[in-house]
């Protein structure tokens, strides 16, 4: 293994901030490369230790062929963070040929691994599911991912996860269940696998909770390191120093007021989520804070019916006034003209 490599799974494993990239477009829906490039360099220089590209804040439409955009993107991802410590996450999606395709092109990219969603295999048994993920990891080291099914994904139980963690080429796990006892599945299968695979929360409504807490299975001690996280596409920066501060909690006392801010994270995150609406505005929430900061035009999606929902706009407005703190409003206005240069 070269020295990049080993650099990228080490970051991995002590645990990034890992934004999943949202997609800048302009008023006619067309890709704004100024701005893609743009949000990129934001997430650089806030302190995130990565970026996830092709993913579902990225807009899955944009394999679409009327788009024809899953390359580009890519690309431009890849051309930001070349001469970067950053670590380059793809998102694959769909059945095997096509996984195994996208895998292949992100791999020529230079991305370091795929995000690998199994939303497309819903009727699939666990056989066949382990049978797919070890045809990507024969091409590209795998971040796994558990998508809570109100959102597509399905419901994957214990003897999945201890069977895919034993799958060499995996190397993390973003779990997002939304659901504490299968999130608990995932971290026990990985701890029992006695492997060194990183595990990142997508836990929306439990990002601080996962971050602070320790599990404790077959003798082993395993922690959440870190985030890939849509939310954390937006104030980024104070997701940055959420991070830095979760990890000082490994060897003190936890502090009462990590509580208070895991209700605080959860509660804006419900407004730029909609999780009011099953989260059907969840990529027009993030467009609107980065719209606000000016370094997106507008927020606009490759669907022009996809756009925040009724109410979602006056809850955004309470917890940016609510929670000040976890905005970084400040940082991007300092140096949003040097990123969109």
């Amino acid at each position: 293994m070269e020295s990049s490599e080993q650099d990228w799974l080490a970051l991995l494993r002590r645990g990034a901030v890992i934004p999943a990239h949202p997609l800048a477009l302009t008023a006619d829906r067309k890709l704004d490369e100024r701005r893609q490039r743009a949000l990129t360099r934001y997430y650089l220089a806030a302190g995130a230790g990565g970026v996830a590209i092709g993913v579902h804040t990225t807009q899955f439409a944009i394999r679409d062929s009327k788009f024809g955009l899953y390359r580009p993107v890519l690309e431009l991802g890849a051309e930001e963070t070349r001469d970067t410590a950053a670590i380059r996450v793809a998102g694959v999606i769909g059945p095997t040929l096509q996984a195994t395709t996208e895998a292949a092109l992100a791999r020529d990219l230079g991305y370091h691994a795929v995000l690998l969603s199994l939303a497309a295999l819903r009727e699939a048994s666990v056989d066949q599911l382990i049978d797919h993920v070890r045809a990507v990891a024969e091409i590209a080291p795998v971040f796994g991912f558990y998508l809570q099914p109100a959102v597509g994904g399905r419901l994957l139980p214990y003897s999945f996860w201890r069977r895919f963690a034993e799958i060499e080429n995996v190397v993390a796990i973003k779990i997002a269940p939304f659901n504490r006892y299968q999130t608990i599945d995932v971290v026990r299968a990985v701890a029992e696998s006695g492997r060194d695979i990183a595990l990142y929360t997508g836990n929306d409504d439990n990002i601080v909770a996962d971050l602070v807490a320790e599990h404790h299975f077959g003798g082993r001690c395993v922690r959440i390191v870190g985030g890939l996280l849509g939310h954390w596409a937006a104030w980024t920066h104070s997701a940055v120093d959420l991070l830095d501060r979760a990890h000082d909690t490994y060897h003190q006392p936890l502090d009462p007021s990590w509580l208070r801010l895991a209700i605080e994270v959860t509660d804006s995150n419900a407004a730029l989520f909609d999780a009011a609406n099953q989260f059907h505005g969840c990529i027009a929430g993030i467009h609107e804070i980065l719209r606000r900061q000016g370094l997106l035009e507008g927020r606009w999606c490759l669907d022009p019916n996809e756009d925040l929902s009724p109410g979602q706009l006056e809850e955004i407005d309470r917890v940016c006034q609510a929670y000040p703190h976890l905005a970084d409003d400040a940082f991007v206005l300092e140096h949003r003209d040097q990123w969109l240069r």
